[in-house]
């Protein structure tokens, strides 16, 4: 193996290892001398549940744009006739 092959795989190598860490979670602390799991962060549930609610109201204005005008006019009765 010449020294650019061995170069070369020295990066692979350095590159899959931070894809592994950065997949399963792992930081490095203390100037990369301890490796840490981090911990659920708190905010991506509540992140996630965000994102997911407003993927569904997209999708009903995405329905409401595409649909005929009949069809929104149905839409709009059964509402009124659920008062």
């Amino acid at each position: 193996m010449g020294p650019f092959e061995m170069v070369v795989a020295i990066v692979a190598i350095t590159a899959i290892a931070s894809v592994i860490r950065a997949r399963y979670g792992v930081v490095r602390h203390d100037k990369g001398e301890t490796l840490v799991a981090r911990g659920p962060d708190p905010d991506t549930d509540r992140l996630r549940a965000e994102v997911k609610g407003l993927k569904e109201r997209v999708a009903v204005l995405e329905r409401l744009a595409t649909d005929g005008s009949t069809a929104l006019e149905r839409e709009f009765e059964k509402l009124r006739d659920r008062d």
